[in-house]
């Protein structure tokens, strides 16, 4: 009883301390993963806490089961329409991107610390991909914004790469253990093992899951379990089977976020919980897993590793990975940059240590500086790198709240709340005379902190909130309709997006001669979207094209089709 007691206090005030800490150190800058992994080190061995724990196999088990639940609430959060630009790119980056940084990290390594090139490959493998925590946690953060072939190559890369690192990984295991009976041809069928079995079942499994929520009657609170639940029976189905239960989990969450679901907006919610829950526990067991006064032998040696994960390895691997899709080079600089590691190196880190490796305490210790550097160079600075590339877009709009709700009878609405800019062009009209679709309804109106009564909503003010219930098809239009206009939003909204909006039906040769600028001979006759499709091949928002001394910037999109063109001008 005085055991469980004990376990009980400790896991409460840890749990407690790092939930705190993600209302304090955002505002400092500092990874709140970091976060976790400290509190964890320092209520471990090393650490004040002087907690012993060395269980390696409770640490996998723990590990697995929050990653496959931080997989699944990422797919459930990956919007389809990002695999428009997103899908190839990232595919390559989750295999032949994890492939060359296990090469260029197994030969330093092997070198560094004086291995068989085998067991070198292996924490290449081991530190291969980058972790799905830490993408989902930077994507999520309002200090980092991104457009979208970044952060949906970002996101996709970091749901399907483990695959790829899970297969290299056990594969150079079997072949350390047993390097005359296990070769190319085992790791060839492990692969496409893991693959097929991970897109097959994780597509069944996410459509059953789907049909059954939708067609069983359960108590409203009983929804979300469920589909916890059913998304780690899809993971552990699978990985039984042979194949990747990362994989098909995350697909699965994918299918599920984006088909019309009962009880979604609960779900949603419980997911996200479980999903933070899920990263803090998992980094706080990992954190007191290790030993850093065992490190300290290997501590420069790793640290040399890491640096070239992180100079070279990583970017080598973008660059050839992304060699056919014509990324601009900043953004593949940015890429190369934020491929953070953390859980995923970790978790894979303890099947040497199961299997009974005789270097296993090493390929841990090094898996764990490599993470710790990771979250502490990269971790630290994604904002900055991306506002010192220029990739940091500005708000684009005033909504300040969002949230799912179950309306009877229909799904895939969404209450959400906007906040009217003071020289906005809505001040001074009446609601019922904003162009708002007929099926989306304004359910209320704050003003100076007080909410007001329908009759006497009158024309709207500077400082309004207006809650509607829309949508979540119409979001877009509605966030460009309450869009800011004035004070330090519209400067940088205008600074990124350019002085002057232009159609991008104009001709190029408009462009010309008004400006001066030189474009092929050819190309003069094209509309702008034509030659801008033509120079970027799949345009997102944000994206630009240099004209001579100014740029044309990407305003707006309708699916595939660009609607607003901004020209930037040259700034002295």
């Amino acid at each position: 009883m005085e055991v469980a007691s004990h376990s009980i206090l400790v896991a409460g005030t840890l749990f407690l301390i790092s939930i705190l800490a993600t209302a304090i150190t955002p505002r400092l800058g500092v990874p709140l993963l970091l976060v976790f992994l400290i509190v964890g080190l320092l209520a471990g061995e090393d650490g004040p806490g002087g907690i012993k724990f060395a269980d390696y196999s409770a640490a996998n088990l723990a590990g697995t089961a929050a990653l496959a639940l931080i997989l699944f609430d990422g797919g459930l959060r990956t919007p389809l329409s990002n695999f428009r630009v997103g899908l190839r790119p990232a595919l390559m980056l989750a295999t032949v991107g994890v492939l060359i940084t296990t090469a260029i990290i197994g030969a330093v390594a092997a070198w560094l610390f004086h291995l068989p090139i085998a067991e070198g490959l292996l924490i290449g493998a081991i530190v291969g991909s980058t972790d799905a925590a830490a993408v989902f946690s930077l994507l999520s953060t309002r200090s980092v914004r991104l457009n979208n072939r970044i952060s949906s190559a970002l996101e996709i890369e970091s749901g399907t790469n483990d695959p790829m690192a899970v297969m290299l990984t056990i594969g150079l295991v079997h072949y350390v253990l047993a390097p005359e009976t296990y070769g190319v041809m085992e790791v060839a069928e492990l692969l496409v093992t893991q693959i097929a079995l991970g897109i097959g079942l994780g597509y069944a499994g996410g459509y059953l899951l789907i049909r059954t929520i939708n067609e069983v009657e359960l108590g409203d609170s009983l929804y979300p379990l469920l589909t916890m639940f059913g998304g780690l029976l899809i993971y552990g189905v699978t990985a039984s089977l042979g194949g990747s239960g990362f994989l098909a989990v995350y697909l699965a969450g994918l299918m599920f976020g984006n088909q019309p679901v009962r009880a979604f907006a609960s779900i949603k919610r419980f997911q996200d919980g479980i999903a933070w829950l899920a990263q803090i526990g998992m980094f706080l067991v990992l954190g007191l897993l290790a030993t850093p006064s065992r490190m300290v032998d290997e501590a420069i040696p790793a640290l040399i590793t890491a640096a070239v994960l992180i100079f070279i390895a990583r970017p080598v691997a973008v660059a050839v990975s992304l060699l056919p899709f014509h990324f601009p080079w900043r953004e593949q600089v940015y890429l190369g940059w934020v491929g953070l590691r953390g859980s995923v190196p970790m978790v894979l880190a303890t099947f040497p240590l199961l299997a009974g490796l005789e270097n296993a305490t090493l390929f841990f210790d090094v898996a764990f500086f490599i993470v710790l550097v990771s979250l502490i160079v990269q971790g630290w600075t994604v904002a900055p790198a991306a506002r010192l590339l220029g990739l940091q877009m500005p708000p684009v709009t005033t909504r300040v709240r969002r949230a799912d709700i179950d309306l009877p009878g229909t799904r895939g609405y969404e209450m959400v709340s906007y906040r009217l800019a003071r020289t906005s062009a809505l001040v001074g009209k009446k609601p019922k005379q904003l162009p708002i679709e007929d099926h989306s309804r304004i359910v209320s109106l704050t003003r100076a902190g007080k909410l007001v009564p329908y009759r006497d909503w009158g024309t709207l003010k500077g400082g309004d909130y207006l809650s509607l219930i829309v949508s979540k098809t119409e979001l877009p239009e509605l966030d460009q309709l309450f869009q800011s206009t004035s004070g330090q939003q519209a400067v940088e909204q205008q600074r990124y997006f350019g002085e002057f909006v232009i159609s991008p039906e104009a001709r190029v040769a408009d462009l010309v001669n008004a400006y001066g600028v030189e474009v092929p001979e050819s190309t003069t006759e094209w509309t702008l979207s034509a030659f801008i499709t033509s120079v970027l091949h799949k345009p997102v928002v944000g994206d630009r094209l240099r004209l001579g001394d100014m740029e044309l910037v990407v305003r707006k999109m309708d699916g595939i089709k660009i609607v607003e063109l901004g020209l930037r001008l040259p700034h002295g």
